[in-house]
């Protein structure tokens, strides 16, 4: 039996990047917004059943997602029904992902939401990406397009990093890449002596 290990972490903590060092070490990592990002796309699953209900929001046989936002933004009710349409794609596209990769010591679920969306008990144990509240934002800002805001509304919808590090198993500080690449390491080895 493969370790599921959820990742995440705010806006801004380091959760890509850390992703890619354990992509590095030769972990799988299913990674929640590109599976999206995929799903929406031409060609997507995700998109007749969108489409149905957001008729605006196909766009050259994908899904717009600035549009779906305003979609969003114009009803109380919509964004709800919109995950009763996708959570379950996305599910059986990440069991299809733990499936295919069994052989795998170590599967890593990079999840942006995942105690938001109670997919904490659904991991063998929970790694959260963390650093201080000035470097978290000057990240965020030098994003393009981001704003104030934006920032401010993205923040209001994730729990604390105070409370994800109070329940995660393991804190990855991302304050400087070597910090976060012995972090991991010493995840890694935990979970591989442990198995």
């Amino acid at each position: 039996m493969s370790f599921l290990l959820g990742l995440t972490g705010s806006i801004g903590m380091g959760k890509s990047t850390t992703a890619q060092m354990f992509r590095e070490r030769g972990c799988p990592v299913w990674d929640a917004d590109q599976v999206v990002h995929e799903l929406y796309g031409p060609g997507g699953a995700a998109v007749a059943p969108v489409a149905r209900l957001f008729p605006s929001a196909l766009v050259d046989g994908g899904i717009d997602r600035a549009e779906l936002k305003s979609c969003i933004a114009r009803d109380p009710d919509a964004l709800t029904r919109l995950e009763s349409v996708v959570h379950p794609i996305v599910a059986a596209h990440r069991d299809e992902f733990i499936r295919s990769h069994g052989d795998a010591g170590l599967i890593v679920l990079d999840i942006p939401l995942l105690f938001e969306g109670n997919m904490a008990q659904r991991c063998d144990g929970v790694a959260v990406v963390s650093t201080d509240a000035e470097t978290q934002k000057a990240r965020v800002m030098a994003r393009p397009g981001m704003t104030e805001e934006t920032f401010r509304m993205i923040l209001s919808r994730q729990i604390p990093d105070a409370e994800k590090r109070a329940r995660a198993d393991w804190i990855i500080p991302t304050d400087t890449l070597d910090g976060a690449q012995q972090a991991i390491d010493a995840i890694c080895q935990e979970i591989e002596q442990n198995a």
